[in-house]
């Protein structure tokens, strides 16, 4: 059987990408699978600082993982690597790195820096160049999309998923990163508005500040569905978070 390849990228910065690719890693542990996670570029960290990679690795448990290149300042790969007199990053060594981890491990987890189109190169090469670079070797890359939960990330989702059909790049579904406490209207319409934009299913919601918990791994299995490992119910979640019904209009 051959490996599942996820790309993991994300509507934005700071949206809970490396959590996100820490709960998918930790939920294939627990189900016995031999993981592997691939930070191809990795900006905003010295050679001598633990990157993603590393968190993931911490919140997830004993698994394989890569860098490709880091560039120490917090930019875009290719201003950040041409600011630092730094090589690019190309699509063929994401290929080679990917196919010899998914020749060993059954889950190998790509996680993006920023979103699907930040650019990596002088070219204008991005995450989904590496994806659709990883596809045309013959290997099976899938795309997983780390969304907000409020305002404004319906447009991002749409754009992404167009974007993504655009190239022939398989969306696998998406995944709120941080869910807040105290959700709002937005939150709440959104959680059955989000698969509608992104024309995938929703698999799962990660409670704000799910890094932070002692145990992780329970956590993680709860907060995705099942085509990521875990327990989560779309639509029970979204019965307990339902709206509020709108208010009637006068005729007066």
């Amino acid at each position: 059987m051959s490996a599942r390849i996820l790309f993991v990228t994300g509507t934005n910065t700071d949206v809970g990408k490396t959590v996100a690719t820490a709960a998918v890693a930790s939920a294939a542990l627990r189900a016995g699978l031999k993981v592997a996670v691939l930070k191809p570029g990795q900006t905003g960290v010295t050679a001598e600082e633990p990157g993603d990679a590393a968190e993931v690795r911490r919140l997830a448990g004993e698994l394989t993982i890569r860098e490709l290149v880091r560039y120490p300042e917090p930019l875009a790969p290719d201003t950040a690597a041409r600011r630092a007199g730094m090589p690019y990053l190309s699509p063929t060594e994401v290929v080679s790195e990917v196919a010899e981890l998914a020749s060993t491990h059954d889950l190998v987890l790509v996680e993006g820096a920023g979103g699907l189109l930040v650019r990596y190169d002088d070219e204008g090469r991005t995450l989904a160049d590496q994806a659709r670079a990883v596809l045309d070797a013959g290997l099976p890359a899938e795309v997983l999309l780390i969304a907000s939960a409020g305002l404004g990330t319906l447009n991002i989702v749409s754009l992404t998923a167009e974007a993504l059909a655009a190239r022939g790049l398989p969306l696998a579904g998406v995944l709120v990163g941080s869910w807040p406490a105290e959700p709002g209207l937005a939150e709440r319409c959104n959680l059955a508005d989000l698969p509608r934009s992104a024309g995938t299913p929703l698999l799962g919601a990660l409670p704000e500040r799910a890094g932070g918990v002692e145990d992780f791994a329970t956590l993680a299995y709860a907060s995705l569905a099942p085509e990521l490992g875990g327990s989560w119910d779309a639509e029970h979640f979204a019965h307990a978070h339902r709206p509020e019904s709108a208010p009637l209009r006068s005729k007066g």
